[in-house]
């Protein structure tokens, strides 16, 4: 049975990273599709792990060679999914989690419509501006535009299938884990139904 993909978005800021790995943590039937980015790497993160870094020009050469499943430019940088990243896991059953930006979570669904969506928002402005000063890793100039873009990008929420609000970590998790589980039971019922109709259709009266 072909796997499910999931896809995750949220403003910067929002705790959508954090919310992922914990749920990674707790569904081994998760698969996490590491994205390509033309941004330098932040202070801790690794290739191939966190993102798989190349160059603007790297990117854009497979951007041209239709190697990406989606793409887009976020906050002056290229960021996207290659294909071969998700649909040979899908194939073979796996369920992928996709975490994108907004951009690129309308591409994939315009593709894939059975994608369940789900986008993370924060408890108030206020708080998202506190955990991008937390990072500390930004300058001043840089939070200004992200918390701009922070607005247009949560104007967006109504096109995702699912809106969990980041205010209490820990159940923030457990709603997005209960929304893999009800996916996925509804999955099986449907696999179930199809089941029981092709044995009426087949096996002799």
């Amino acid at each position: 049975m072909r796997g499910t993909l999931y896809i995750v978005a949220a403003p910067s800021g929002a705790g959508k990273s954090s919310i992922v790995n914990a749920v990674l943590k707790r569904d081994p039937n998760l698969r996490l599709s590491i994205s390509f980015t033309s941004r330098a790497p932040r202070p801790g993160e690794r290739h191939a792990e966190h993102y798989n870094f190349v160059t603007a020009a790297e990117f854009e050469a497979m951007v041209d060679a239709g190697d990406f499943f989606e793409h887009a430019r976020v906050h002056g940088d290229w960021k996207g999914t290659a294909r071969q990243s998700v649909e040979p896991q899908l194939a073979s059953g796996h369920d992928v989690l996709l975490e994108i930006d907004w951009q690129g979570a309308r591409q994939v669904r315009s593709q894939l419509p059975d994608a369940v969506s789900v986008f993370i928002l924060p408890p108030s402005r206020a708080a998202l501006e506190e955990r991008m000063r937390k990072r500390g890793q930004d300058s001043e100039e840089v939070i200004q535009r992200r918390l701009a873009a922070a607005r247009e990008e949560m104007s967006h929420y109504g096109e995702f299938d699912y809106v969990i609000v980041n205010e209490v970590f820990e159940v923030a998790v457990a709603e997005m884990c209960s929304v893999f589980t009800a996916s996925r039971l509804r999955k099986d019922a449907q696999v179930a139904r199809h089941a029981r109709l092709i044995t009426s259709l087949l096996v002799d009266p």
